[in-house]
């Protein structure tokens, strides 16, 4: 949301625990007629997690009766270069002291994905080309019941579970073209990857009115279990420019057992005051990540174990964290707020293979402030700040060493640390029509990904690993216009500039410069039941780490007809018509080896979607957070 930061998704308030594709299937399964609004909280207060950099986007849900009860259907076909189905169901009920809510996902299909990498060596080119087939096979369930013992305790839990089995078939080709411009040699690779995936969330809760001043305590448990079991077998194969076989280049069968253990407890506390609205509670999280790493040379048709790519890796961290916040309305005019987290997080790596282990012990401050000044009707004034923390995902952990080729690999780190980001905004509010932004960021330890190289040994590694500090700037202006009945439009224009230090260590040159992104959501309603939707955004090209990034846009047109007193709902959408929101070049400059690489995710695709309610659609059912948001979206 604000500079490529993460950012996090609520429901009525309460921080949604899902990522990627699950909050994707989440978010599919809301009517748009059933929210209220969009907020876009760009400085979270210190009740939330420290973690998460890029604000908070709150989905209000219209309030409705009690005593009823809702259902909602979906059927959804995608299709780009390939095909893929998904049916979704979502039931909620609310009757005297009852909330329930029980929905449903599954997805079946494949999708395909390409990558392309070009590596310019001082005597050589590597062209690198791999095109994936993968098989998507989901399915996930949600449920939460809530119950009201009396009109001051309530109590209730919430189930997520995931089950992910896909499978992906990768064919790539490599050329090597030597300093004469000459195709020499190439590799063909042929990769089989089977993965098992299950996710179990689990959530109890007590809500209790503690007076008729709003004194409030609340009190969260939070079990996360997750495993992801994958089989890769490559094979890759030489041959001379006129496709004469050399030989097999390289044969591994590789095995990974990845498992991460979570639980927390989080206590909060409303608490009125005199002079201030005040709030404090606590939070304990403790994780275990442990990784199984086997991999086996195949290469002579017998599987040989190679204790050289193999690893056993062990990673527990313990967060303690206690906050305190105050708002304050001085008058019709001003409005403050105020908060302070802390956050003693204590890390414990430990390689058995290596015989290697490394801690981390730190305590952290994660202050934040807010004040509005209403001048009048018409004009809003605000400024914040806010202080995070961006911890790598587990993912980016694990030390797992897979293989292209012999010549080029990828990566985890089990050592990245976390990075911390100051956040400041200052903002004006014109009607809601109008809104000006101007906002500052200042990123400490910075992580990402890396494309290195060796030239002596033509070694090609994509990495992870701490490498900058960087500081962000935009100013950005919100434009909603919605006085014409027949057309509604919300325009979004910014112009940014990131300014980046490397580590000295790291031999490559920061790439700073400015950026300007536009967007434009249209909506045009034909007939009383009938609506089009036209979107463009575009990115220019920008500088930014050590990466040239080049310019993306895409053009989005949907259409929509309610039927059945708008029960029933046909619609069709085309995302990315010409194939252009795909991230095409990426170029950076590591130990004189420049790398420039590209990818499509099956951007650009067509799909279709009936939707059924019935029912009382104006259900009102309360939805519940997971209290380790932060850990499982570090698991995907």
């Amino acid at each position: 949301m604000i500079g490529g930061q993460a950012t996090r998704v609520m429901i009525d308030g309460r921080i949604l625990q899902l990522s990627g594709e699950d909050l994707i299937n989440f978010l599919n399964t809301i009517a748009a007629d059933d929210i209220k609004k969009i907020e876009i909280i760009s400085n979270p207060p210190a009740q939330y997690e420290a973690a998460g950099n890029g604000g908070l986007i709150n989905i209000i849900y219209k309030k409705g009766r009690r005593n009823a009860w809702k259902n909602s259907s979906t059927i959804s076909y995608n299709q780009s270069a390939y095909g893929f189905t998904t049916l979704r169901n979502n039931f909620s009920y609310n009757k005297n002291k009852i909330q329930f809510t029980l929905s449903g996902n599954a997805s079946k299909g494949f999708v395909r994905s390409e990558e392309k990498s070009d590596a310019f060596f001082p005597n050589s080119i590597w062209k690198v080309d791999t095109d994936t087939r993968i098989k998507k096979n989901n399915y996930s369930v949600r449920s939460l019941l809530d119950f009201e013992l009396n009109k001051n305790i309530s109590i209730g839990i919430q189930y997520l579970g995931n089950f992910d089995i896909p499978n992906s078939i990768a064919n790539g080709s490599t050329q090597f073209i030597n300093n004469t411009n000459t195709l020499d040699s190439l590799l063909f690779t042929k990769s089989l990857r089977d993965d098992k995936i299950i996710s179990h969330l689990y959530n109890a809760h007590v809500i209790a009115q503690l007076d008729t001043t709003g004194k409030k305590l609340s009190f969260d448990f939070d079990y996360f279990d997750y495993d992801n079991n994958f089989e890769i077998n490559d094979i890759v194969n030489t041959f001379l420019s006129d496709n004469e076989f050399i030989g097999i280049n390289q044969a591994t069968n590789n095995f990974s057992q990845q498992a991460v253990d979570n639980y927390s407890f989080k206590l909060d506390m409303e608490h009125p005051l005199k002079f201030a609205q005040v709030s404090y509670g606590s939070k304990l999280s403790f994780i275990t990540t442990i990784n199984d790493l086997k991999n086996f040379n195949t290469i002579s048709g017998t599987a040989i174990f190679n204790n050289n790519l193999s690893n056993k890796f062990k990673y527990e961290e313990n967060v303690q964290a206690v906050y305190i916040n105050a708002s304050k309305k001085l008058n019709e005019q001003w409005s403050f707020q105020a908060g302070l987290r802390m956050e003693h997080t204590k890390t414990k790596g430990f390689s058995k293979t290596l015989n290697q282990t490394n801690s981390n012990n730190y305590i952290k401050w994660f202050p934040s402030f807010y004040t509005s000044y209403q001048k009048n009707d018409n004009h809003n004034f605000s400024f914040n700040y806010g202080r995070g923390i961006n911890r790598p995902i587990f993912r980016d952990l694990n030390p797992f060493r897979s293989y292209l080729n012999s010549n080029v690999y990828s990566e985890g780190n089990p050592f990245i640390q976390p990075s911390f980001t100051d956040r400041f905004s200052l903002s004006h509010n014109y009607k809601g029509k109008l809104i000006t932004r101007l906002y500052f960021s200042q990123t400490n330890n910075g992580f990402g990904t890396l494309f290195s190289a060796e030239p002596k040994n033509n070694i090609q590694a994509i990495i992870r690993r701490n490498y900058f500090s960087a500081s962000y700037f935009s100013i950005s202006e919100s434009i909603n216009f919605n006085d014409l009945s027949w057309w509604k439009s919300q325009n979004y224009i910014s112009f940014s500039r990131q300014s980046t230090n490397l580590d000295k260590d790291l031999n490559a040159k920061a790439q700073n410069g400015w950026q300007y992104y536009f967007s434009s959501n249209n909506t045009f309603p034909i007939t009383k039941n009938t609506k089009l939707q036209l979107n463009f955004w575009y990115a220019s090209a920008n500088k930014a780490l050590l990466f040239n990034i080049g310019e993306i846009y895409s053009f989005n047109l949907g259409l929509r007809q309610n039927l059945l007193n708008k029960n029933l709902q046909l619609s069709i959408f085309i995302n990315d018509i010409f194939d252009t929101a795909s991230l095409s070049h990426l170029e950076s400059t590591i130990n004189g080896v420049t790398t420039i690489y590209g990818q499509n995710y099956s951007s650009r695709y067509i799909r279709f979607s009936l939707n059924y309610n019935f029912g009382n659609k104006k259900i009102d059912v309360k939805n519940r957070d997971f209290g380790n948001d932060d850990e499982r979206n570090r698991a995907n």
